[in-house]
């Protein structure tokens, strides 16, 4: 009989590797982005202002369009117990988002293990190992699981319905589609067609029944997320419908920046699948079932295409099927490489995996480097233990540095205080009492710079060791008001 512990490491081993490597990112890369910023000042009110409505951020920056707060409380009632523990021990709050970002990890990963059992139980063990190993090569995925981004909630509902179409389940992956479109990213929209419209002329589903069935889970989804979230915004409220409004009709999301039509295809798939792209197309060639899962998928990605703002974590849904069929291109070329062609593929594969864990490490050390307000907020901490001051002191922090690392996790309690004020003069800092001030200026009058804070900026290459070199430029500046001789006095890096 095999001891315990060995039955527990086969039966948990991939979520284990999976769980250790997205952990290790929210580790060393706990902080968060503009894009992420609804959500994780959502859950840092719920978890720290509870049922006192009027303390949450949103009110006072509700962002250019709501969001629904289901995601942000089912991922702070999973938090809850940690976040109790870490007021009793008096921790700070910054180990309250690597809580709820663990917590939020652990519902995504789990939802990804039931679709990656149901390729076991349909394609076999190899291809199940493949595509944990592809799913570990590559860096976006795993990083994007534990931020609190309207896409990832949507994603795994998405991975729930991959799950039930694999498993033959096919009104349940259209109501898991239903859900993430209604409730997370109305733009889960162009998967629920492309795949509704396969399963329809498959004959898998009945019309009518299809029909009965995902009238009932709309309505009842609308209603979920009229009801929590109107209490929430203090007003009646579908967010995702103002949302399709602003970004699909009035094409509003072009106003942050646009794309080609074959940007998804020729820069975000290929960043985010690595050597999966390429086993992916011969995964489609090699075995005629991955075609029937792949084109639902491609369609979506397509469809989206024809948007001109584009992003990456836009697509990110689509991503496991396309691991799928690179798993199954992976496993055939493994199982037939002592053959003379098929061992030419079976080389060219492993130094595809090679370069794809390079890559990976690449972007990781770009990530490290890609939230400098706070760093900052940080770094003016600890000179604020080693000052020692018992008198308030007030930090402006402004919207650059807000949206490069800085949330409500990353406050200190007294005698810190905090404004975000928008549309501050340059020349009116000096006018105002702030004691320190976190922004994107290398001088303001009235104040001295302390230190700045270095980004990431580009890759650059070149001939010599290493060949890719990541190039760093100043991004934030803290500055100090000048009326404080005591802090003035002493000795500080500088900005250059």
């Amino acid at each position: 009989m095999a001891p315990k512990s060995s039955t527990c490491l086969e039966r948990y081993g991939y979520d284990l590797l999976l769980g250790s490597i997205a952990a290790f990112y929210v580790i060393m890369v706990p902080y968060t982005k503009v894009e992420e910023s609804f959500n994780v000042q959502a859950m840092h009110d719920i978890l720290y202002h509870r049922h006192h409505l009027d303390n949450y951020d949103h009110l006072e920056f509700p962002g250019v369009v709501p969001r629904t707060f289901i995601g942000a409380l089912l991922v702070s009632i999973l938090a809850s117990p940690l976040i109790l523990a870490m007021k009793l021990l008096h921790l700070p709050k910054i180990y309250g988002l690597f809580a709820v970002r663990m917590a939020l990890g652990c519902i995504i990963l789990s939802m990804l293990r039931f679709f990656r059992l149901q390729v076991r139980d349909k394609f076999g063990n190899q291809v199940e190992a493949f595509l944990v190993i592809l799913t570990a090569f590559q860096f976006h995925l795993l990083f994007y699981c534990t931020r609190p981004l309207p896409n990832v909630l949507a994603f795994g509902a998405v991975n729930l319905a991959y799950g039930h179409w694999l498993k033959g389940n096919f009104y349940a992956a259209l109501n898991c589609l239903i859900f993430a479109t209604i409730i997370f990213r109305c733009d889960m929209l162009l998967l629920l067609g492309p795949l509704g419209l396969m399963l329809l002329l498959t004959k898998s589903i009945s019309p009518w029944k299809a029909l009965k069935r995902c009238i009932g889970m709309t309505l009842l989804c609308i209603g979920l997320t009229i009801f929590v979230d109107s209490i929430m915004w203090k007003r009646i409220l579908w967010p995702e419908f103002e949302v399709f409004w602003f970004n699909s009709v009035l094409n509003r999301s072009s106003e942050w920046g646009t794309h080609p039509f074959h940007w998804y295809f020729t820069s975000a798939l290929p960043r985010s699948l690595l050597v999966a792209y390429p086993l992916f197309l011969i995964g489609l060639l090699l075995d005629r079932r991955a075609l029937s899962f792949v084109l639902p998928v491609l369609s979506f990605v397509v469809l989206y295409s024809k948007l001109p703002h584009k992003e990456l974590r836009f697509i990110i849904s689509s991503v496991p099927i396309f691991n799928l069929s690179a798993a199954i291109g992976a496993t055939r070329i493994y199982n037939n490489r002592k053959k003379n062609f098929w061992k030419l593929l079976y080389f060219i594969m492993m130094g595809l995996l090679l370069i794809s864990v390079g890559c990976t490490i690449i972007t990781f050390m770009a990530s490290l480097e890609n939230y400098p307000g706070g760093h900052a907020l940080k770094d003016l901490h600890q000179i604020g233990h080693l000052a020692n001051n018992t008198d308030e002191q007030w930090v402006h922090i402004d919207p650059f540095s807000a949206m490069n690392g800085i949330s409500r996790f990353c406050e200190y309690d007294f005698p810190w205080r905090y404004s975000k004020e928008e549309g501050i003069p340059l020349q009116e800092f000096c006018h105002r009492n702030f004691t320190y001030l976190i922004n994107e200026h290398p001088t303001v009058d009235g104040f001295k710079c302390l230190f700045t804070i270095n980004g990431f900026s580009r890759v650059r290459l070149q001939a010599r060791f290493p060949p890719v070199l990541l190039v760093k430029e100043p991004k934030v500046y803290i500055h100090r008001n000048i009326l404080n001789k005591d802090v003035m006095d002493r000795n500080w890096p500088g900005c250059w």
